[in-house]
């Protein structure tokens, strides 16, 4: 797959330290829901860091979101009723990013600059990039090489397309998980699954034909 998680770098949520943010009052009862909520959320860090950075932009926003993210979904633990943890996480950080942090960067507007419901009837537009079928060694190397060109053209997606690529090609989501996590119908996942695809498509087109 070419479209692959960003790696996070100066992230080093605090309680992977021991400090005193997972303690709490130090109390047995706090103990065991900071270790129970450490179990279950931490293998998800990357995963919810490489959202923050696509939805944000920003190295420095997407590490204060997942921080706030992580304390919020802490602080929250005993409302978690599952048994997905991972797009309860991400609902958190959606918040977190549309709330603060988006003041801070370029990030979630969510101007609906096209009808969800459109979808392009054309099989090859709406097919991702990096399904294609088996490559040869040879344009295997060169598609590692353009690995980067899809994840800019990516990040240069409207936002509402952008974080539906992301939660579906990155995260793995489920179109019922991902529906969750937005807040809209699935009909409406699909539909901007499908257009998300169609303008990725015709980006890379572009991109091909401008180097030529």
């Amino acid at each position: 797959m070419m479209l692959d998680r960003l790696p996070r770098q100066g992230l080093a949520l605090s309680w992977k330290t021991g400090n005193d943010m997972m303690a709490g009052n130090g109390s047995d009862l706090h103990q065991d829901k900071a270790r129970r909520f450490r179990d279950a959320a931490l293998p998800y860090l990357d995963d919810v860091y490489t959202l923050a950075r696509y939805l944000l932009r920003d190295t420095g926003d997407a590490e204060d979101a997942v921080q706030e993210c992580y304390l919020r979904a802490l602080r929250h633990f005993d409302t978690f009723r599952g048994p997905a943890i991972k797009p309860w996480l991400f609902a958190i950080l959606r918040n977190v990013c549309r709330g603060e942090f988006a003041r801070r960067s370029t990030g979630l507007h969510y101007v609906d600059q096209y009808v969800d419901g459109e979808t392009d009837k054309d099989e090859d537009a709406v097919r991702p990039l990096w399904q294609e079928p088996q490559l040869s060694p040879e344009t295997e190397v060169l598609h590692q090489r353009d690995a980067q060109t899809i994840r800019r053209l990516v990040a240069e997606l409207p936002d509402q397309f952008r974080e539906a690529i992301v939660l579906r090609e990155i995260n793995d989501l489920s179109y019922r998980e991902i529906a969750d996590v937005v807040g809209v119908p699935v009909g409406t996942v699909m539909s901007r699954l499908a257009r998300a695809r169609s303008m990725l498509r015709k980006a890379w087109i572009a991109e091909e034909e401008a180097s030529t």
